[in-house]
C-alpha cells in the first residue's frame, strides 16, 4: 500500500484529494513528513498523523461512543443533530454508522462501524447479543413489575410475549433491564406494558462491553475489534 492509498482507505477524501493531501507534506509517519503519494507504507499497526492529529490505521473502523441526549442515530436526522456530527469527517467518509439505534433522549453506550457483516451479527435477533439499560421510571418499581418483565409482556405489534433477559430493581424508581432484541422503542414499550413509564434511559453495556466511566458524554474512542 502506498501513502495515497492509505489515506483513501481511512476516509481522507477521494483518490485525487488523497494524492493532493500526500503531496502537501501534512502527513507524518514516525515524526517524519512525507510528500510522495507513491511512498510505500506498511499499514499494520501504523499510527500516522494528518495536520498533527494521530490516526491509527483500521481496516474496519469500530468506535465506542458515550451517546449524549439530544442526538439521533441517523444519517439523515429529522429533529436533532446526528451522532455522526460528533465524529471527525474521515469517519463519515468511510461510511461509519451506528450499530442499531438509541432514541434521541437515550444516552450511553453506542457502537459505530463501517463493517457491514459485524452490524448484521450484532443486531440479528438470532445472535441474542445482550444490551443492558439503566431505567428511571415515573412510578415506584415493585417486585411484581420486575417479575412481569421477566415472564414476558405483550406489545401491541406482536401477540407473543417479549421477555427481559434480566431485570432487577436498582432503586425506588429505577431498574436494570437486559434485552437481546432491538425492537422499536422496546424498553419503553415493555416498561409501559408492565404498568410503569420510562423517564430516563441509559445503555450501560452491549454484549461484553461496558461503558467506560472515564468517557464523557459526546466522546468516543477506538476499539481494536469486537471482543
Amino acid at each position: 500500500m502506498n501513502l495515497a492509498q492509505l489515506l483513501f482507505s481511512q476516509g481522507f477524501g477521494s483518490r485525487r484529494e488523497c494524492t493532493a493531501l500526500a503531496r502537501s507534506g501534512r502527513v507524518r509517519i514516525g515524526g517524519q513528513a512525507l510528500d510522495d503519494p507513491a511512498a510505500p507504507v506498511e499499514p499494520h499497526g501504523l499510527v500516522f498523523e494528518v495536520d498533527g492529529q494521530p490516526w491509527p490505521y483500521r481496516e474496519q473502523a469500530l468506535i465506542l461512543m458515550n451517546k449524549p441526549a439530544g442526538h439521533e442515530c441517523s444519517q439523515r436526522p429529522s429533529a436533532w443533530p446526528s451522532v455522526l456530527s460528533l465524529l471527525p469527517q474521515p469517519l463519515h467518509r468511510r461510511g461509519v454508522q451506528p450499530v442499531g439505534r438509541l432514541d434521541a433522549d437515550t444516552t450511553g453506550l453506542l457502537l459505530l462501524t463501517d463493517d457491514g457483516p459485524l452490524i448484521h451479527r450484532l443486531t440479528s435477533p438470532k445472535k441474542q447479543v445482550p444490551k443492558v439499560y439503566e431505567v428511571g421510571t415515573r412510578h415506584p418499581v415493585d417486585p411484581e413489575m420486575v417479575q412481569r418483565l421477566l415472564d414476558g409482556v405483550v406489545l401491541d405489534d406482536d401477540p407473543l410475549p417479549v421477555r427481559a433477559a434480566g431485570c432487577e430493581a436498582t432503586g425506588e424508581r429505577a431498574l436494570r433491564l437486559t434485552i437481546t432484541e432491538g425492537r422499536y422503542h422496546q424498553v419503553k414499550r415493555m416498561v409501559a406494558a408492565a404498568g410503569n413509564r420510562v423517564e430516563t434511559l441509559h445503555r450501560s453495556a452491549f454484549g461484553p462491553l461496558r461503558l467506560p466511566h472515564d468517557l464523557p458524554p459526546g466522546s468516543w474512542r477506538w476499539l481494536d475489534g469486537w471482543p
